[in-house]
């Protein structure tokens, strides 16, 4: 049949294209790329030939455009010009060596350095939250920066909303970043970004997908930072986006999902990180930096806490948030408390836990027991069985509630607490913003919410996961190899 209708050189053409892609496929996807990501995209070649080239050419590369990462070399240049010899009020107390090169990694990595004598208390009602950021933004005199991954005006953020308006009104500069994909197709976009008009906010989109507009990268990079800082005086960052606890999204809404978060509020010198973290955004999305603020570490504030901030994503060369909980988790010499929503770990983090484990560390999980994403819930799933045989101890938040809390304890006197998450997702596609904490009375301040949280939880035992129905073992599996597209 084939011979009557086609000549023979056209399937011999094609059977020369299919072999050509495969061997070009097995040179070029496997190079810097993790040996499970490499397999997953060759897998997706391979089997769907037509559509898993075209997915790879759409978002095979995990990296920023080049003229952004150039931006952000030249922005770390400059913050580790000026922060060379800052190292404000860092804590008398003897730091152990393993924390002490983590800093210094830290700092090689994402330029910004440790600073002491900070203040940061934890808000960990929703609406408490909002109310807090909206009380601060009232005090501001010099300038208000708002950068979240997801940003709308509703009934629960118009207090926030109202106190931007009162402030710009004054005459103080209200700059705004928000993720474009993130709020593009959301509930509430027109009306926020109306109000941001009215009000003359200067707001721009992070990570724009306009190819109209000449701006283009990889569609599924996030600016996943949650941040606000006012006057370099006070800010707050955390896993809270600036929306209703049930993003107004009518699925949601109809499944009674409220999301349940943790935001810090910090002053001090490491205020000053947190803006840079924001200016750095800023010049990369307009090519501007403001000519009134400068990143400017005070000199002291409410408290005695070492903190450094720590940025990351696709526009640094390493994935500097996954070398902390790294670093972090084989320092640990008695607990470690994980606390993630999306838990979906690559080798090493996942050898990290299980040798925690193995060294007879207290482990405990934090996760929730609805996934608001079916693929990524899946994903971590899978996960469970090798968690719990290795000693770990799981706690699944009781629907219908989502824990979006991210944040990481190490025994007594060290923490990670921001924006981001445990998986593949969050160390190599998306910005994120973390802050590394060193005080005894901080940790204690979070061992408090965990406690709260295991409250709130059922402990998952091996012996009911081992009931789960094989459905659901395909699932999950289907989905953890998915989360390898990198």
């Amino acid at each position: 049949m084939w011979s009557q209708s086609w000549p023979w050189w056209v399937g011999a053409f094609a059977v020369a294209v299919d072999l050509t892609i495969r061997v070009i496929a097995i040179i070029v996807v496997p190079r810097n790329r993790r040996p499970t990501a490499a397999t997953a995209w060759l897998l997706a070649i391979y089997f769907i030939p037509y559509i898993g080239v075209l997915l790879f050419l759409l978002i095979g590369n995990p990296r920023l455009p080049r003229a952004r990462r150039k931006k952000q070399d030249l922005i770390n240049e400059t913050i580790a010009e000026v922060t060379k010899d800052l190292h404000l009020g860092v804590s008398d107390i003897q730091m152990p060596e393993s924390l002490a090169s983590l800093v210094r990694m830290n700092q090689r990595l994402g330029a910004l350095p440790l600073f002491g004598d900070n203040g940061a208390h934890l808000i960990s009602e929703y609406q408490v939250s909002l109310d807090t950021m909206a009380d601060a933004i009232r005090e501001a005199t010099e300038f208000v920066h708002v950068e979240f991954y997801i940003l709308q005006s509703d009934a629960s953020t118009d207090n926030f909303f109202r106190a931007l308006e009162e402030v710009a009104a004054r005459g103080v500069p209200v700059r705004v970043l928000l993720d474009h994909w993130a709020n593009r197709w959301k509930p509430r976009y027109k009306q926020t970004i109306a109000r941001l008009d009215a009000m003359g906010a200067d707001w721009h989109l992070m990570l724009p997908v306009q190819p109209l507009k000449g701006r283009t990268q990889r569609p599924d990079l996030r600016n996943h930072r949650k941040l606000l800082v006012v006057d370099n005086e006070v800010a707050f960052l955390g896993s809270q986006n600036v929306t209703d606890s049930t993003y107004n999204l009518p699925k949601n809404i109809k499944r009674g999902l409220h999301w349940v978060d943790l935001m810090v509020r910090v002053d001090g010198p490491v205020v000053g990180s947190v803006n840079a973290v924001f200016l750095s955004d800023w010049y990369s999305e307009t090519d501007d930096v403001p000519e009134s603020v400068a990143f400017a570490p005070t000199e002291s504030g409410s408290g005695d806490l070492d903190c450094q901030i720590v940025p990351s994503g696709p526009g640094f060369e390493a994935e500097n948030n996954l070398r902390l909980f790294l670093g972090l988790l084989y320092a640990a010499k008695r607990k470690i408390m994980i606390v993630s929503p999306y838990f979906v770990p690559d080798e090493a983090l996942l050898l990290a836990v299980s040798t925690a484990c193995d060294r007879g560390l207290q482990v405990e999980l934090f996760v929730s027991e609805e996934g608001d994403q079916a693929i990524v819930y899946h994903a971590q799933r899978s996960y469970y069985e090798a968690l719990l045989r290795a000693g770990v101890r799981i706690w699944m938040y009781r629907k219908p509630y989502i824990l979006h809390t991210k944040s990481l304890t190490i025994d007594d006197d060290v923490a990670v607490i921001g924006s981001s998450n445990m998986d593949m997702r969050s160390f190599g596609l998306n910005l994120e913003i973390s802050m590394l904490v060193r005080g005894e009375e901080f940790v204690r301040e979070l061992r408090e919410v965990e406690d709260r949280y295991r409250s709130l939880s059922r402990e998952l035992t091996l012996e009911e996961w081992m009931q789960q129905p094989l459905r659901s073992t395909v699932l999950d599996n289907l989905a953890r190899l998915t989360s390898s597209l990198q």
